[in-house]
C-alpha cells in the first residue's frame, strides 16, 4: 500500500508543574490506521518508558522535568525520530538526559531494529564498530575504558542519507563530553545494507 508522504505529525503535550513537562509527537491522517495505531502505541510506550526510567524509585525528588522529540527523517517510507527526556532530581550534582529513538518502515509497517537494515547474515557489527573506531581516533573523542564494539541492538536513527550510531551519557564517555553520536553516510556501507529496507532506499539517487 502506497503512503502519503511526508508523515504528518502534532504535537501531545503532557504538563503536571511549571518545571514537568513532557512532549511527543502523535501521527495522524495515515491511510494505514492500523500502521498509524501502532506507530502511536510505541511512541506513548516510549515516553513512558523514559518517564519510569527518570523518575525510578523517587518521584518525590524530581524537582524539573522536560521531555521533547526531533522528527529526523520523514521521506522514502522511513519515519525516525528521537525521544528524549531531561530530569533533575532534588540535591543531585546535575540533570540527567535520556534519548531514546525509534525508526519505522513504513513500506512492511514495522519498527527496525539495527539488524533490520541490513542483509541477513552480514557482519553489520564490526563494520560498524569499524568506522566508529576510526571515527573516536580521528575525532579524538575521550573513551572511558575503551571502546570494543556497539552492541547488535545498538541505538540509532536515521536522518536523511545518514545512519547515526548513538551512546548514552557516560556509555563510553565522561558526562561533559555529551551524547557520543557517529553519523555513517549510506554509501559507506552500501555493500552490506538491505537494499529493499530503509537505509537502502535511502542510497537511491532520486
Amino acid at each position: 500500500m502506497s503512503f502519503s508522504l511526508p508523515v504528518t505529525t502534532k504535537t501531545v503535550k503532557i504538563s503536571s508543574a511549571p518545571k514537568k513537562a513532557v512532549v511527543y509527537p502523535r501521527v495522524v491522517r495515515m491511510r494505514n490506521q492500523r500502521l498509524q495505531t501502532y506507530i502511536n502505541q510505541m511512541i506513548v510506550y516510549t515516553t513512558q518508558q523514559l518517564i519510569d526510567q527518570q523518575v525510578g524509585n523517587m518521584p518525590s525528588t524530581v524537582e524539573e522535568m522536560l521531555g521533547e522529540y526531533e522528527i529526523k527523517n520523514n521521506q522514502r517510507q522511513v519515519l525516525s525520530l528521537s525521544l528524549s527526556n531531561y530530569t533533575y532530581h532534588e540535591k543531585a550534582a546535575h540533570g540527567l538526559t535520556i534519548i531514546k529513538s525509534l525508526t519505522f518502515d513504513l513500506n512492511k509497517g514495522k519498527l527496525c531494529n539495527l539488524k533490520d537494515l541490513f542483509k541477513p547474515g552480514s557482519d553489520y557489527i564490526k563494520t560498524l564498530s569499524s568506522i566508529i573506531q576510526a571515527q573516536i581516533k580521528e575525532r579524538d573523542i575521550p573513551i572511558l575504558n575503551g571502546f570494543k564494539s556497539i552492541a547488535p541492538d545498538q541505538e540509532f536513527y536515521m536522518a536523511d542519507k545518514a545512519l547515526v550510531i548513538y551512546f548514552q551519557l557516560y556509555d563510553i564517555t565522561p558526562y561533559v563530553f555529551g551524547f557520543p553520536m557517529f553519523p555513517i553516510s549510506v554509501y559507506e556501507i552500501q555493500d552490506i545494507i538491505d537494499e529493499n529496507g530503509p537505509l537502502g532506499r535511502m542510497a537511491v539517487n532520486n
